[in-house]
This record gives C-alpha cells, structure tokens and sequence, in this order.
C-alpha cells in the first residue's frame, strides 16, 4: 500500500496552487502526513536593485504573510504545516527543497499552458516532475466551487502496472 508521510505542496498564490493546497491538505489528512508548503520567490532580489534599502525586506514579510494564509487558522492547528520559502528557480528549488525534506510526493499546479509559450517558457510542472526524487501529482485548476475529495484505495504495484 502506498503511504505518503511528508506532502510537499509549492504554491506561487495562482488559482492552480490554491487547487493544488487543497489536494495536499486533504492527502494530508488521509495519511495524516506532514504537509510543507513551499514559496519560491525571486522578485525580492530583483526590486532589491531598484529601490531603497529596506524595501527588499518589506517585500519579504508580505511574502511570508501571504504564504501563512494559504491555510486557514483551523486547518494550521490541525495539519501543523511547515512553511518554507525560497529564491531562485522555482522547479530547482522545488526538487532541492524535496531532496533535503525527503518528501514522498509533491503535490502541485499547472497553469496549463501550451503552444509557443510552453516552448519559449518550458513548464516548471514539467520540469519538476523530470528531476525529482519522488512522484508528482500534477493539479489543474479545478472549475469554481468544486469540491476536494481524496479516495484512496490500496494498491499493490503490480496491479498497478498491469493497469
């Protein structure tokens, strides 16, 4: 049977990780799993140029504002996530963060995009899934007031693969 015992989920506060949050705190609460929540940010060090001194640590603390309220006070008390955040290339520090957390899946959105601006931008998604350490569950934005339900169900990995 699969366990899941340490859920890493990255958000960049799109509407696709707001779907892809709440697949992880309800695999969570299916596995009662340890759920990270990763931000990975870079405008910080680009304004940091730019502007004044001081601002760079603004942006920072609206940051890590911001990423504490992806979860409601009550679904902190229940889970008890661990929040992280990051700079730099958001799918290197997705997997660098997995690596270091030993996660056993990461949860994530896809914006989903296709044509030329898959080719010009790649897919953080895909690039994520192609390096890391552990499976990756992929979410696309659900439509409006749909509901998260998780189902699952013990596998074994032969019937899996026979599948």
């Amino acid at each position: 049977m699969v366990s899941w015992n340490r859920i890493l989920v990255p958000t960049d506060f799109s509407e696709t990780s707001e779907a892809a949050v709440r697949h992880g705190v309800e695999l969570a609460r299916t596995f009662d799993a340890a759920l990270i929540l990763l931000y990975v940010g870079d405008a910080v060090h680009e304004v940091a140029t730019e502007f004044p001194l001081g601002l760079d640590a603004s942006l920072l603390d609206a940051e890590r504002e911001r990423l504490l309220r992806v979860l409601s006070p009550t679904e902190q008390v229940q889970i008890h996530p661990e929040f992280v955040m990051a700079s730099g290339s958001p799918a290197a520090e997705i997997v660098r963060c997995a690596n270091e957390r030993e996660v056993d899946v990461i949860v994530m959105g896809t914006h989903g995009r296709g044509g030329v601006s898959h080719l010009l931008l790649g897919s953080v998604a895909e690039q994520v899934i192609r390096t890391a350490p552990c499976p990756v569950l992929v979410i696309r934005n659900a439509p409006a007031g749909a509901a998260v339900e998780v189902d699952v169900a013990p596998v074994t990995v032969g019937a899996a693969l026979h599948a």
